[in-house]
């Protein structure tokens, strides 16, 4: 399988096409990877590093219970990238569903969470919300088999 297929166009130029399995890997990857800058940006902003360190963080005690919860949380869309590539189709196509809409759901709930984002939480968590509702509507409605 390769990662582009060129099928012709009706001029007779090849047009480049994403394969279905980049596309959802390379979306998750995306997903991934906003995460972690935002994460990496909440420790350069004042008051969110001086509410870590009292281990407290929005009325969030960061507990070795809690660290787990969000490491296991987190493991969901860096496994999708893995999965997304090589697993089965239908598990790589149901991973990503019901993946995607935990990290949808739980995303859209962290911005109600506090006292309200800031900036730069908000415009990662417009693209986090964005590449997991899109993945979760295009694994459910189009990726309906292996391509």
């Amino acid at each position: 399988m390769t990662a582009l297929a060129t099928p012709p166009t009706t001029t007779g130029t090849p047009t480049p096409r994403v394969s279905p399995r980049t596309l959802v890997s390379s979306l998750w990857l995306f997903a991934v990877l906003c995460y972690l800058y935002c994460d990496v940006l909440g420790l350069f902003h004042t008051e969110d590093l001086a509410a870590i360190l009292t281990g407290e963080i929005n009325g969030i005690a960061l507990t070795q219970t809690f660290l787990l919860g969000a490491a296991l949380l987190m493991t969901i869309p860096i496994t999708m990238v893995l999965l997304s590539r090589v697993a089965p189709h239908p598990v790589a196509r149901w991973g990503t569903v019901v993946g995607g809409t935990i990290m949808t759901v739980v995303q859209v709930g962290s911005l109600f969470v506090g006292g309200g984002p800031t900036w730069f939480y908000l415009w990662f968590s417009v693209l986090e919300i964005g590449a997991t509702g899109f993945l979760v509507c295009y694994a459910a409605l189009r990726w309906r088999h292996e391509d």
